[in-house]
């Protein structure tokens, strides 16, 4: 077996809506193709012993054991694989559970899509899952130890891939609220939200926390005096730079005991407690100076450890931390203890487990000693040997919630002094030897405040009560009833994406101050450029949403991107499908245009519930995704008695059609006319069909998106089939004695849209055409017969890449289709040309009068570039009149329309506002 191919998906996609986090591999089964499990000796036997969990997995049968019986009865590999990478990931510590395997069009090619937690743990375990097939159908096992290495490598993969427990925290909290979240590039920060709404974390420091008080939580000494002078208890201490100034600070305090740590410290380093004697001081303060040059030096209040956290000023929990230590058994020495107590699945490297390894070293000893013990002392039954001075997680300490035990005073001097430090989280370090009594009572002090505190001892505590910290802290951040998501538009379809993805944000634009977009042509915000290229995919649509000052966003999503990753984001507000045509067919394991308009309709099926789903009715496939979607449906369509679209407009529902002449919107029972097509230069005058349907598409979003009737009007009127507001897309330019348009049509709809404005032109035509080298031979064929029914003259060139054929094949079956075309032999000159610049240079050069030169190029930039080189004349600008609007008597999207039926009635004919629908029947 050999795996050609794995992709990781990350959003809604082809496979599911809901398990957005798959791994597919495209799987060739080799030898394997004919054998399924039950003709292969002590496959069932070596798989069960080598993963008897197995059982668990129910498959088809749905019940336990279900996985199993259809191992015996007889299953192809891929389905196997699938289930073992499942299963491998599961007993690694990720909860996954989702999987399909389908076959190809390809021969004992299989897609096997399963569940990951982590991608490179995913990814791994389709690789091993592979091993151990192969390794059971060659010798009938797999040995244990190497499963033992694949599970070790899988929980190594998850622990340098985990975010770490307070993120950890923070993330499944906005997942439970439904807020989006992104892991940015950079210095671990998290983004919570989209666009303009969205807040960022690193780990527990906030946007909100302010950058001087995080500065003063650092010098432990400054935070001290702070605290000092507003009267809150705080060590006596001071700050030394030598061992004279140590000699002169033990004085101050009055002799022994003293605390000495690092002045810029933290996680427990350099600290040394309970200091009784000089020679013990001056190895303390090496040790701190290994951290920090300044040493503080302070008493030693005795008592045990606190973290009260306050999140926004307020406490909301409150731990006892206990240092690492073990108790006696009476049987076991101190390092079987430990050995024992790192035996616990909740122990873990670093911060990644809910505790930490404890770890034995030259600390270790030296406490020890003190305690009168060794590694090989066997500790009494129930007594305790502390293996550390400090209480820190991070050093194997323990976790005890006392939230519901700290008296109120302590809340009160808690809370102020995350006040007076400036910290919005704060993790105040007291001890005491009662929490439950005022601070003063019973001696206690505020040791440190902390920036950034960790959560981990208060989410998943070692005894008591989990405290859910998170919330609070997102809370803050994003304030429930607050926006934390902008209004996102996603567009898909075989033709026109990129003209309705750019006029429905210059629609928005009207109401948003900035909207991000992404087409074929680059990611804009506004008017700016930020990236150019093709740009459909998720990371482009990354790029909008997490960008800071989106208001809205606008994404053109292609079906390459959908494939590679899914989409980008969990949900949307509105989701337009244009059309579905064939297109890239043979690509990517998409073989039909049914199974194309099933991956278009992943982004249909991505709207929320109060979302729009903008829908063809013009195309049966398009209006089929209706039955699958939550959203609510509008439609459009270009026949204003389309029965569908009446039917469901008479249902309360809303639709945008093309009716007398007019762009319109119908509603219930009013017709609101936007304007007349021939108005808006999209539309090449009303004679560009295709961009009236576009046309018709955008507006229909504005209209759902509640932009007013007037706004939509003067956005269509301003936006132009220019080579500036969108490149490659019926870009028209006067050369004086003849016209040439450049647009980016590489399909059979393309052409035929194309061909639709074409054949209103009055003068011969010329087509330089062409496509990518990628199609099938069947659609190179279909498009060289196209174009024998659009133009009177061809040039036949080819993409610079011709991806993967010989050079001149794809135009050669392009020829076949012309020589092919339906109404007998091509009356027309047609020749072939394959440099496109060469072929777009003759065409201009040998334009006739009056013509039009059609190009439909693999490089839109190079071929606008040629055409300007010759000077072609500016257009006219709009004339004033383009841009005169009444709002009087205009209806407003979101309005109640039966409100405005006597004004409208009395304007409709001067405006072409709107007229009651059943009028026009």
């Amino acid at each position: 077996m050999k795996i050609l191919k794995t992709q990781t998906l990350r959003g809604p996609n082809y496979w599911s809506i809901g398990y957005t986090k798959l791994i597919v591999v495209r799987l060739d089964l080799e030898e394997l193709a004919e054998r399924p499990s039950n003709l292969i000796p002590g496959f069932y036997d070596g798989m069960v012993t080598a993963l008897p969990s197995l059982i668990e997995h129910f498959c088809s049968p749905g019940c336990q054991g279900g996985f199993l019986s259809r191992v015996q009865e007889g299953t192809m590999m891929g389905h196997i694989i699938e289930h073992i990478a499942l299963e491998l990931q599961t007993l690694a510590g990720m909860d996954v559970g989702f999987g399909r395997t389908r076959e190809t069009a390809d021969p004992g090619v299989y897609q096997v899509i399963f569940e990951y937690e982590n991608e490179e743990a995913g990814r791994y375990a389709a690789r091993a899952a592979l091993r151990l097939c192969e390794s059971i159908v060659e010798t009938g096992k797999y040995p244990n130890v190497e499963l033992q290495k694949d599970l070790e490598d899988l929980r190594e993969l998850r622990i340098e891939a985990s975010l770490g427990p307070t993120t950890e925290a923070l993330v499944r909290e906005a997942e439970a609220r439904k807020i989006p979240w992104f892991e940015l590039d950079v210095r671990n920060i998290m983004q919570f939200g989209y666009g303009i709404h969205q807040k960022r974390v690193q780990a527990s420091l906030t946007a909100y926390s302010n950058v001087l008080g995080v500065e003063l939580a650092c010098d432990k000494e400054s935070t001290k005096q702070m605290l000092g002078s507003a009267g809150i208890p705080v060590p006596k201490g001071s700050v030394v730079y030598s061992l004279r100034e140590l000699e002169d600070a033990l004085d101050y305090l009055g002799g022994y005991p003293i605390v000495i740590k690092p002045l810029d410290g933290n996680h427990g380093r350099g600290i040394t407690l309970g200091i009784e004697s000089w020679e013990e001081a001056e190895a303390a303060y090496d040790k701190a100076r290994e951290v920090s040059a300044g040493v503080i030096v302070e008493h030693y209040y005795r008592g045990r450890d606190h973290r009260i956290l306050v999140v926004n000023h307020k406490v909301v929990a409150v731990a006892e931390r206990v240092p690492a230590h073990v108790i006696g058994d009476g049987k076991r020495t101190i390092q079987a203890l430990v050995d024992k107590e790192n035996q616990d699945p909740r122990r873990g490297e670093g911060h990644d487990n809910i505790l930490t390894q404890i770890q034995l070293d030259k600390t270790t000893d030296k406490l020890l000693s003190t305690q009168k013990y060794t590694l090989d002392t066997v500790l009494a039954e129930g007594e305790m040997c502390y293996l550390r001075e400090t209480a820190n997680l991070s050093t194997g300490g323990i976790a005890i919630d006392r939230t519901d035990e700290i008296h109120p005073e302590t809340v009160w001097i808690a809370e102020r002094a995350s006040r007076l430090i400036g910290l919005d989280v704060a993790g105040i370090d007291v001890v005491t030897e009662d929490i439950s009594q005022p601070m003063r009572a019973v001696n206690s002090v505020i040791v440190e405040v902390n920036a950034a505190p960790g959560l981990r001892m208060h989410v998943a505590p070692s005894q008591g009560v989990p405290r859910n910290v998170a919330g609070p802290i997102l809370e803050m951040l994003l304030p429930p009833g607050e926006p934390t998501r902008i209004p996102i538009v996603a567009i898909t379809g075989t033709n026109g994406k990129t003209t309705t993805t750019r006029l429905t944000a210059h629609i928005c634009r009207q109401v948003y101050d900035t909207v991000g977009f992404t087409t074929t042509d680059g990611i804009y915000l506004g008017d700016h450029l930020l990236e150019k290229g093709d740009t459909t995919g998720p990371q482009s649509a990354r790029t909008i949403l997490q960008d800071p000052t989106v208001e809205l966003a606008v994404l053109e999503t292609a079906r390459g991107g959908l494939l590679r990753s899914g989409l980008a984001f969990d949900s949307c507000d509105v989701g337009v499908v244009l059309n579905v045509a064939a297109d890239h067919l043979g690509i990517g394991d998409i073989n039909t245009i049914d199974e194309l308009a099933k991956l278009k309709a992943v982004l249909a099926e991505a709207v929320h519930p109060n979302g729009y789903v903008v829908l063809n009715a013009d195309d049966e496939r398009v209006v089929a995704m209706a039955e699958r979607v939550k959203a609510k449906v509008a439609y459009f369509s270009m026949d204003a008695d389309n029965p569908l679209v009446r039917s469901h407009v008479q249902n309360g529902g809303v639709a945008a059609v093309y009716e007398e002449g007019h762009i319109s919107i119908l509603q219930q029972d009013w017709l609101l006319r936007i304007d007349k097509a021939e108005r808006v230069p999209v539309t090449m005058g009303g004679k560009a069909p295709f961009m009236i349907a576009n046309a018709l598409a955008a507006s229909l979003v504005g209209f759902v998106q509640g932009v007013k009737i007037e706004q939509i009007r003067a956005a269509l009127r301003t936006f132009k089939a220019s080579s500036q507001q969108i490149p490659g897309r019926m870009n028209l330019f006067n050369m004086g004695r003849y016209h040439a348009l450049v647009d980016y049509a590489h399909n059979p709809a393309g052409y035929e849209a194309v061909g639709s404005f074409v054949k209103n032109w009055t003068g011969l035509t010329v087509g330089v055409v062409g496509a990518p080298g990628d199609r099938r031979d069947e659609d190179l064929v279909e498009l060289g017969k196209l174009a024998a029914g659009i133009f009177d003259q061809i040039v036949i060139k080819e993409d610079d890449d011709t991806r993967g054929r010989a050079r001149g094949e794809a135009a050669e079956l392009i020829n076949q289709g012309i020589a092919q075309s339906p109404n007998g032999a091509f009356l027309g000159t047609y020749q072939t040309m394959l440099n496109e610049t060469q072929a777009v240079e003759w065409a201009l050069d040998n334009a006739p009068d009056g013509g039009l030169v059609v190009i439909l190029p693999e490089s839109v930039s190079r071929a606008i570039a040629l055409i300007k080189t010759r000077n072609p004349i500016p257009e006219a600008p709009p004339s004033s009149e383009a841009f005169s609007f009444s709002p009087k008597g205009t209806a407003y999207a979101g309005k109640a329309l039966s409100d405005l039926t006597v004004k409208v009635k009395a304007e409709t004919q001067s405006l072409n506002g709107a007229t009651p629908a059943s009028s026009l029947t």
